[in-house]
């Protein structure tokens, strides 16, 4: 079996010691090379030609961002970004996503043995996805045109959205043409603490709806869409004639939360037949179970297609289930979206 071949570019010499511990501990990948700054890297990649690129975003000479742009643009390949958890560094590191990066993790905290061995896990499955993700060029953040409804949806209309890996970018590409009267939105990204709050002010400054992170005990409205706050389980209950988000912090379901599944599930059981179902790009089985609850429910379901996700491992389960009733692709998801609520999809 070829090993996966990774390199490291990263100013603390503690940190490139300890990616290389963590990458060379799996027998399916290897560290080929590290460097303290882009300048060095760009020899090493011509030389090496890895397959993954564990890349910091603070580094002298040339910051991350400047070099991965430059990256993507000349020699396209899976890049992992190195974060730090702050609202800086949230905010860099979406960035990095709407340049190309696949995904990032966060630099350890001081940690026990056994929470180290989880978070060797946690990145040993992010280089394996990333050495089969589907290389994308940078993305174009610009206000898009706006679709229109057609027909007025029903008052009890609910759209719950769930993705993961590349799931930041597929988000955007969603909701950025949806109109102003649009049903309100729900939605699980897999993302840590910290991260969440950035990425719905991103969008909201996109969008033609108001984009916010859900708050506990809040009534949703029309023209807003709702981001489950990281390390939080978002739900929607039905408070009299109107829905409202719950927030809890119960156990992980699927190694997430916020989860796909919890979501979903919540609106199947409170939206049934009105609700509509989006599962996006992503990696593991996360909101597949979900989906087909809301299928049975009665609600119309959509899957993003293999085509257009850089991960399709979470609309392919879903697919699996049979809870799909469309698959589409990311461009014209949409488009889709508001045929449904016009009653103008065919089954």
């Amino acid at each position: 079996m070829k090993k996966i071949h990774v390199i490291c570019v990263d100013d603390s010499a503690l940190m490139r010691r300890l990616m290389t511990e963590i990458i060379n501990s799996f027998s399916d990948m290897t560290m080929v090379a590290t460097a303290p700054d882009p300048i060095v890297a760009r020899d090493l990649i011509k030389k090496h030609d890895p397959d993954v690129l564990m890349l910091d975003i603070a580094m002298p000479k040339m910051d991350g961002l400047e070099f991965l742009e430059r990256l993507m643009r000349l020699r396209p390949m899976p890049v992992v970004m190195v974060s730090f958890l702050a609202v800086e560094g949230s905010e860099t590191t979406l960035k990095a996503l709407e340049l190309g990066a696949v995904d990032f993790f966060t630099k350890p905290q001081a940690m026990l043995r056994q929470s180290l061995n989880q978070y060797a896990n946690a990145i040993a499955e992010k280089v394996r996805m990333a050495s089969r993700t589907k290389i994308k060029g940078p993305a174009t953040a610009k206000r898009s045109g706006m679709l229109s409804l057609s027909a007025s949806p029903a008052k009890e209309t609910i759209i719950a959205i769930g993705a993961s890996t590349g799931g930041t970018e597929a988000i955007r590409e969603v909701l950025m043409p949806l109109p102003p009267d649009c049903p309100p939105l729900v939605i699980a990204q897999h993302m840590p603490p910290g991260f969440t709050r950035s990425f719905a002010q991103r969008l909201d400054k996109l969008c033609h709806i108001t984009v916010k992170e859900g708050e506990d005990g809040e009534r949703v409205q029309a023209g807003y869409a709702y981001i489950a706050p990281g390390d939080h389980h978002m739900e929607l209950h039905r408070s009299g004639s109107h829905y409202q988000i719950v927030l809890n912090t119960l156990p992980p379901v699927n190694r997430h939360r916020p989860a796909v599944d919890v979501l979903f599930n919540s609106v199947a059981k409170s939206v049934g037949r009105h609700a509509i179902g989006i599962i996006l790009t992503g990696m593991g089985n996360d909101g597949a179970a979900g989906l087909r609850r809301m299928y049975d429910a009665g609600a119309y379901t959509f899957a993003q297609s293999e085509k257009s996700c850089v991960i399709f491992g979470m609309p392919r389960e879903a697919i699996a289930l049979n809870g799909v009733r469309h698959i589409a692709d990311l461009d014209q998801m949409s488009q889709k979206l508001l045929d449904c609520l016009a009653g103008q999809t065919s089954s």
